[in-house]
Formats: structure tokens, sequence, C-alpha cells
């Protein structure tokens, strides 16, 4: 069973940056795509930003230009790098395969407010 934690959340201001980590248990990513969730209180979960096993990327139109997705086979890690954060990019943020399967972890709390 592979696990996956999330951290890096916290509050930050509008226009900030924050660097969400998703820590892997074992070396996955050359196996499955991973991708970054999140979910907003009344609204539905959904996919911003995903990496496949070769590398190729592609983001939520809502995130593209601020949001950026790296992957370190070295430390089973994928991180989400978001920049120019705007409050509607408050939500819960969760790690897991894309298409998503398994457990969901319990994610990772970003807030933007002023």
């Amino acid at each position: 069973q592979v696990q996956l934690v999330e951290s890096g959340g916290g509050l930050v201001q509008p226009g900030g940056s924050l660097r969400l980590s998703c820590a892997a248990s074992t070396s996955i990513f050359n196996i499955y795509a991973m991708g970054w969730y999140r979910q907003a209180p009344g609204k539905q979960r959904e996919l911003v930003a995903a990496i496949t096993p070769g590398g190729r990327t592609n983001y939520a139109d809502s995130v593209k230009g601020r949001f950026t997705i790296v992957r370190d086979n070295v430390k089973n890690m994928v991180y989400l790098q978001m920049n120019s954060l705007k409050p509607e990019d408050t939500a819960v943020y969760y790690c897991n395969k894309n298409p998503y399967g398994g457990y969901w972890g319990q994610g990772t709390q970003v807030t933007v407010s002023s």
C-alpha cells in the first residue's frame, strides 16, 4: 500500500506563494501519473496539476501560469509550487494518482486571505 502524505499548506496573503509537498512511501512516479487536486468548501474536487511518468505536465486553466508541478524521483516527492495566489485558490489540496484511485489522504489546507 503506497502512502502519500501532503504538507506545506498554510495561510498566505493574496499574491503570495506556497510550496506543497507530497511524499510517497515508495518509488511510484515512473509507474503512475501523479496529480494535485483541491477541494474548496461547497465545490467539487478538481484536478489542478498533473505530471506523467514521462514528465509531461498539464494544468487547470484556473492555475495555468501560476502553479508548477515538479517531481523528484530520488526523494520520492512531488511538489506544487504555487505563485500569485488568489483567494479562490483556498482549498484543501491533495495528491493522488492521475486518474485518482485508492485512499485519499488528509490533504493540506491552503488559505489565501488578506
